[in-house]
């Protein structure tokens, strides 16, 4: 089950921004170049929305967003962003729960596989690539560990942090990476940031 970000809507963002500057942000809005026009997008964790207006300014139009996040709290500040003329269907459930017939074009998950545990992080993946059509795009940000000594405090004091106040499960990095290949995925850009920590990477389904 994903983590839920309820008790740290109203600080997340300020949070991030004193610990890693503007990499959280340089980092996601570096993926949004690759959206086709007129996309069905499946947007998973969102937080608090912000993501939604620099979509909006690349696609200021013609876009099918449905924006998918656990917590109450950061979806009521999401609500209130401005998204341009793309039409946002807001949905306030844990992704594992979200039962859709859509298949859609681009999935994008933000911090989003870190919450999971390696027990539990192949059933979320299967079910969110399911949802992605056949040669779909998923944007994937997240933290990696590069084998620099302060990565791992600096990972486990968060993980520390956000399982005390919201439930995050996992205490380590499950191997995303791993799932992405094992389901043929082809990795078509990547850029890492704040030293390595960070890693974006534009994955293409097989068709």
């Amino acid at each position: 089950m994903q983590a839920n970000y309820d008790n740290s809507a109203c600080f997340y963002d300020r949070l991030s921004g004193l610990v890693f500057g503007k990499a959280i942000i340089n980092a996601q809005t570096f993926l949004l170049g690759h959206i086709p026009a007129h996309s069905n997008i499946l947007v998973i964790g969102g937080g608090t929305g912000w993501i939604l207006e620099e979509i909006a300014r690349v696609h200021p139009h013609a876009l099918s967003i449905t924006y998918v996040e656990i917590s109450a709290n950061m979806m009521e500040l999401s609500r209130k962003r401005s998204y341009g003329a793309n039409q946002v269907n807001f949905v306030n459930t844990a992704i594992e729960e979200l039962k859709l017939n859509t298949e859609f074009d681009v999935v994008i998950t933000p911090f989003l596989l870190d919450n999971y545990t390696e027990e539990h992080l192949p059933a979320t993946f299967n079910h969110i690539h399911q949802m992605l059509k056949p040669s779909g795009i998923w944007l994937y940000t997240d933290f990696q560990l590069t084998g620099k000594w302060w990565q791992q405090a600096m990972l486990k004091s968060m993980l520390s942090f956000f399982k005390l106040l919201c439930g995050v499960e996992s205490w380590h990095l499950p191997d995303a990476k791993g799932q992405f290949a094992k389901f043929h995925y082809e990795t078509l850009a990547v850029k890492t940031f704040y030293k390595d920590f960070i890693i974006s990477k534009v994955y293409q389904k097989s068709a």
